[in-house]
Parts: structure tokens; sequence; C-alpha cells
């Protein structure tokens, strides 16, 4: 393996996207043939099922093109879809189930397939830039770094919960 530039972004944004893509290899290797009932069940009565977790990536990673490639809050229609998958707890497990694999895999795609392609028409200066998350100054390059670590984190979760189903 190897962190490396990626021909159609600029240096450093090509370093970030190889990293992103890495994790989201791992992550996907990592619910390979899983079933719709084990990507719904529960390990503990309030904690999050898998499907959410693979929808909370993509929402957060949403949420974040909304808010640093937008230039703003989500609208109602938008809260709506993902308001429950970028929260998890309870409104995640009443409404994320019954959804095959290939149905999360298609949220991760679409979302990331945004961030890309609006990747490739930003300059390395950009993710520099400061900007503001939570009230609290960051830049670009850390909120896009942060986008992949949480979904580290939530891989992390994943694997868990698949070894206490047996699965792993």
């Amino acid at each position: 393996m190897k962190i490396e530039k990626i021909e159609g972004f600029e240096p450093q944004i090509g370093l970030l996207v190889s990293q992103m893509e890495y994790v989201r290899r791992t992550t996907l290797e990592a619910v390979q043939g899983l079933t719709v009932s084990e990507l719904d069940a529960l390990h503990k009565p309030d904690g999050n099922t898998i499907g959410a977790l693979l929808l909370h990536i993509a929402a957060v990673e949403k949420g974040f093109q909304i808010e640093f490639f937008d230039g703003r809050k989500p609208n109602a229609e938008e809260t709506k879809e993902w308001g429950p998958a970028y929260s998890l707890g309870a409104s995640a497990r009443e409404v994320i189930q019954g959804n095959p694999l290939d149905y999360y895999v298609h949220k991760l795609d679409e979302v990331r397939n945004r961030t890309l392609e609006v990747f490739s028409q930003k300059s390395d200066r950009w993710l520099f830039e400061d900007c503001l998350w939570d009230q609290q100054p960051s830049n670009h390059y850390f909120i896009w770094f942060h986008v992949y670590e949480d979904e580290i984190n939530h891989r992390g979760q994943i694997r868990i919960i698949r070894k206490m189903l047996g699965e792993g």
C-alpha cells in the first residue's frame, strides 16, 4: 500500500484522496457479505446497527459537503433524509433498517463521488484555507481528514459488532 498522488487532483488533494479511498476500501471489506439481518442486528438495545453506522459514514461526508462545499446548513429535505444517520441513536434505530448491503454501498459511493468531483476542481491552496467548524478555527484539510478519521472509528465499531454477532 502507498499513499501517493492521484492523477486529476492537485498533489496534496491527491494524497488526501489516496488516504480516503484506502479507508473506504477497508470499510467495504469489513462489511463484505453481510445480510440484511446482520446489517440490522443490535448488539445492545441502545446501540447502533452496522447499517446505521454505514449510513452515518455517508451522512457525515454529506453534511460536510453541504457545509463546506455549498456554504450552508442542511435544508429540511436533507435533514429528513440524513438527520437520523448523522445523529445515530434512537432515531436511526427506528428508520435505518431493512436495507441490503448494496443500498449502503450505493449511498457511500454517491456521496464520495461528489466529494471527488469537487476535489478535482480545488487547489492545494484551498486545503489550507481557514474555516470554522463547530465555532472553532480549522482548515479544509482538517475537515476532510476528519471525514475519514470518523469513518475509521466507525469501521472499528463495525468490526467489533460483527465479531459479537459471530461474523468476524
